[in-house]
């Protein structure tokens, strides 16, 4: 990925417009507090006890609080129960899907001495036959395999490639060792101590299996391939089954409610850990904003709405089927002014990241909604006043945010990192260790307590609570709505099972390359 760049003043007329709106609207309407005030309230020490809470029910639960848990189950409680003595009424939001039943995922070295791989079946992958297919590996001239020439001159029938992660999507390559005769492939990540887990972007496109590893095991299969024959055995095979789920949906009582402002952070981690960064720490720290707003006494002019979505880890699930529901629903999503989207704002290995919607940094794969480089501005505007400094995330849609911006909702949020490899130039910004990961123990059972960095932690919080505060009375910078309104009908919430977004929509680049 390209170096990002810290921005230290806003370079636009409608950010220094959000700027006004942070400090001002709140000193004028609530008795001299302001954003400032209200984030002194979101206090660290607070959200470190959600997160102590989300570490006690995963050691409960097997360790995890994956959707479909008794652990998810209990996460919810404490969030509904936290909720509730601050105030809110709390709403589950059900939600159906085909869920992805694990058969068989093996790579197998057939010599003697013989070894076993861990290995994932990419999403879309096709299924190996009954058995496996046992073929000797073969790799392009180039690792990586990204064009048709890199197989010029390669025997590749009836073989398993095998190729490095980088530079390209996994179909590419996936589609150019099968165009040279392959009969499966193998793509090994390009960052230690990571389990490759990726997506083929569509159903049908490629029609051999396909799998991910860790670097170390790519590489060792790499340099047994350089020293003669290596035969190997791959069996991956999936099915689906239907499963239920929900968010957990509350908002103010206070507000105008044809302008809605709305968080979100994903409940749900991963079943090989705790979750605590990853999403502990964005749960956490809307959460504490949610009971500190819900302990004000004086009115605000916007309804603010929390989600914390399920089964994130398992594909943008729980958000894509809120929002969809919205849609069948006239009017619904016109009254959410801006989506913030909050997911792991406690990285180890930290950078302060908010989501590129300018495209000053990278260009975004998607259309960014108008009004969303506002929201951004709101984010930066606050580190710009208080003089920390931040960089550009890609605009992606890797997280909750992706079925808002999809459906034309302005959106933003912030970002520590996860398996990106952090460079000198964000050390020389935030401090940690360049050429190791934002997130060391991504996804694994070493995101416990201990994985949260707490200085990141707090300036996340804070930036969180400023701009909710700034955003819960005034979003004109945004959609031109300003004041306290005339009263409407409350917004709708999601409900019944959810209708997935085709393939074609789905834009989970940095999983898909």
């Amino acid at each position: 990925m390209a170096a990002r760049r810290t921005l230290v003043a806003l370079a636009s007329s409608i950010a220094i417009v959000a700027a006004g709106a942070i400090a001002s609207p709140a000193a004028a309407h609530d008795r001299g507090r302001s954003p400032e005030k209200f984030a002194q309230k979101v206090s660290t020490k607070a959200v470190q006890g959600h997160l102590a809470a989300f570490q006690r029910i995963a050691d409960k639960n097997d360790g995890n609080r994956a959707a479909l848990t008794s652990g998810y189950e209990e996460s919810a409680r404490y969030v509904e129960r936290t909720l509730r003595k601050a105030g809110y009424k709390t709403e589950r939001d059900p939600f159906t899907f085909d869920r992805e039943i694990i058969d068989t995922e093996t790579l197998t070295e057939n010599s003697p001495g013989s070894a076993a791989y861990t290995v994932d079946q990419m999403e879309f992958s096709p299924n190996a036959p009954v058995g496996g297919i046992t073929a000797d590996l073969v790799a392009p001239t180039d690792p990586l395999g990204c064009t048709a020439d890199t197989w010029s001159g390669v025997v590749a029938t009836g073989k398993i490639a095998l190729v490095s992660r980088g530079a390209c999507p996994f179909a590419d390559k996936a589609l150019n060792a099968e165009a040279a005769g392959a009969i499966g492939v193998v793509i090994y990540n390009n960052v230690p101590d990571v389990q490759l887990f990726g997506t083929l972007g569509a159903e049908g496109l490629v029609t051999v299996p396909v799998a991910g590893v860790r670097q170390a095991d790519g590489q060792a299969l790499a340099t047994a391939l350089a020293a003669g024959v290596v035969n190997v055995t791959l069996d991956v095979s999936s099915h689906t089954e239907v499963a239920e789920s929900f968010n957990v949906i509350a908002e103010t009582k206070q507000g105008r409610d044809d302008n809605v402002v709305m968080l979100g952070a994903h409940l749900d981690g991963v079943e090989e850990g705790p979750g605590i960064n990853d999403n502990g720490t964005g749960s956490a720290a809307i959460l504490e904003t949610a009971v500190q707003l819900g302990k004000s006494h004086t009115p605000h002019h916007n309804t603010v709405r929390f989600a914390w979505w399920g089964a994130e880890e398992l594909g943008l699930i729980g958000s894509t089927a809120y929002v969809e529901e919205l849609a069948t629903q006239e009017g619904e999503l016109d009254r959410i002014a801006t989506y913030l989207n909050y997911d792991m704002v406690g990285s180890p290995n930290y950078i302060i990241g908010v989501y590129d919607a300018d495209e000053s940094t990278y260009p975004a794969p998607v259309d960014v909604p108008e009004g969303s480089v506002a929201t951004e501005a709101v984010l930066t505007s606050w580190f710009d006043k208080i003089g920390q400094p931040w960089v550009d995330t890609e605009f992606s849609g890797r997280s909750d945010y992706q079925a808002f911006i999809l459906n034309g909702v302005p959106a933003s949020g912030l970002f520590t990192g996860a398996d990106d490899v952090k460079t000198p130039e964000e050390v020389a910004l935030f401090g940690g260790t360049a050429g190791i990961t934002h997130d060391p123990n991504y996804h694994s059972a070493g995101d416990d307590l201990s994985n949260v960095n707490a200085k990141a932690l707090g300036i996340m919080s804070k930036a969180i609570a400023a701009s909710t505060y700034s955003l819960a009375w005034d979003t004109s910078a945004i959609n031109g709505v300003s004041g306290p309104g005339k009263g409407h009908p409350h917004p709708g919430h999601g409900h019944g099972p959810g209708k997935h977004l085709a393939p074609e929509d789905r834009v989970l680049l940095e999983r898909a390359s």
